[in-house]
């Protein structure tokens, strides 16, 4: 019986301490749109209007390096 009367007392502190606490702001949005990527997709980036794959960009990028020399 006391163990019984111990959780009930400990529910109630807990559901009152609960009630008191006050909730998190929530954040205002101010109408701006987020970009992802470009709407490319993953690994993809958006090069002159087109969706390109960063590796592509990596590989053209290094070969002008080595046609340099």
């Amino acid at each position: 019986m006391i163990r019984l009367i111990a959780a009930a007392g400990f529910v109630v502190a807990v559901a009152t301490s609960a009630q008191a606490m006050t909730p998190a702001p929530i954040s205002q949005s101010n109408g701006t749109i987020t970009q992802v990527r470009f709407g490319c997709g993953p690994g993809r980036t958006l090069v002159a209007g087109r969706c390109v794959a960063r590796t592509t960009i990596r590989h053209t990028r290094r070969a002008i390096r080595r046609s340099a020399y």
